[in-house]
């Protein structure tokens, strides 16, 4: 009910969320009536919305907060409420922009192939004619089996701000397993594709639910964070506890994940031990790494280097420890050093180079999607 939404949206604001960067706040399918009004247009559930979806936005616009609404491009909804069909689609975007709305998600349940070719870039169309800035997150490509050909992420770029490429997340360890496994396996198609304001959306962070444990909570945040994923919560605020807030909320991670360059990180190395190490460059010639094990029975002493990990030769790193905070100083390209990751745990570093000694400033190394992948040194 509209409650739910007016408690929620005050958590945000006076919990720390929103001046960290957590803004929207966004009603999934099942808000509207069964029907539409005589005018054929969208409206609230009477009873859970008695005071409208636009009271709704005015209220969490107050706080400093956006507002996220649900829409399908299909007869029905998931949920089996009504749909946006392609008669309609101008329609329901002025509604939603009459009402203040500033996201939509359109699912595409009881569409077809060739109806979402047709509606999904109309409604970008639409959203944009309304002159209301709505970000616009699509379902487009998870209907379309999430790669090549039948989804062009050149097209999709170009038509949404993120997009769905896969199953929906459910609350466990192996839901997020699934979508990881998929997300590695396609990244030389999905990295390329990302970048900012058009983003591959793994799904929710289920941080705070029943699901993980809290060392596959810090996995599963430092892991959306790596791949530059939206962190989309979906857990109750009002109940969080202390140990799922710490880890949403940690400064340097999402420091990290809404970085400038928008680039979307990569796994680089896979090992027979169940050791997975992801790398994300960053502005400034910053990088991020994750360790992370996929072993279930003892922490895991993990010995590399940076020059394995194909960082640039001759070159020095100060390191941040993105969870407890350690600092290691003065770690040169060659040297070896040993990380302690424990069962479906990871650690993440944030490292920035102090000195390159045997190159300039200026170099800039780019490379095809698909190569060896590098830090990028501006």
């Amino acid at each position: 009910s509209e409650m739910l939404f007016f408690e929620m949206a005050d958590r945000l604001a006076e919990d720390g969320w929103r001046d960290l960067g957590y803004k929207y706040i966004n009603i999934d399918d099942c808000w509207s009536a069964k029907q539409r009004d005589a005018a054929g247009r969208l409206v609230p559930d009477p009873e859970r919305f008695p005071r409208g979806i636009k009271a709704l936005a005015d209220y969490v616009h107050a706080r400093g907060l956006k507002l996220g609404i649900y829409g399908d491009l299909g007869t029905l909804t998931c949920g089996g409420y009504p749909g946006t069909t392609l008669d309609r689609v101008e329609q329901d975007a002025q509604t939603f922009a009459e009402w203040g709305v500033d996201m939509l998600k359109l699912d595409g349940c009881y569409s077809s192939g060739e109806e979402q070719a047709e509606g999904y870039p109309e409604m970008a169309r639409a959203l944009n004619a309304t002159g209301r800035p709505i970000v616009y997150s699509c379902s487009w490509p998870a209907y379309q089996g999430g790669l090549p050909p039948k989804v062009n992420y050149t097209v999709l770029a170009e038509v949404c701000n993120l997009w769905r490429n896969y199953d929906d997340i459910q609350d466990s360890w192996d839901s997020v397993l699934s979508i990881l496994d998929w997300f590695s396996a396609n990244q030389d198609v999905l990295q390329p594709a990302a970048g900012p304001g058009h983003w591959n959306d793994p799904d929710m962070l289920i941080i705070g639910n029943f699901g993980l444990s809290d060392e596959q909570s810090r996995s599963q945040m430092a892991l959306w964070t790596v791949m530059a994923a939206p962190l989309l919560m979906s857990t109750d605020l009002r109940t969080i506890s202390a140990s799922a807030k710490e880890i949403l909320q940690n400064r340097l991670m999402i420091q990290i994940n809404q970085d400038p360059l928008g680039i979307q990180g990569r796994r680089i190395v896979k090992e027979k031990s169940h050791i997975e190490v992801f790398l994300r460059p960053l502005s400034q010639a910053a990088s991020a790494l994750v360790f992370f094990s996929r072993r279930t029975d003892m922490p895991f002493v993990y010995t590399t280097s940076l020059a394995k990990l194909h960082f640039p030769e001759d070159s020095v790193y100060e390191v941040q420890d993105v969870y407890s905070g350690k600092i290691i100083s003065g770690l040169k390209t060659g040297d070896s050093f040993s990380v302690v990751i424990d069962p479906s745990g990871v650690v993440m570093w944030y490292l920035y180079p102090t000195a390159l000694l045997a190159q300039p400033w200026h170099v800039v190394r780019q490379q095809a999607p698909g190569e060896g992948f590098h830090p990028v040194l501006l």
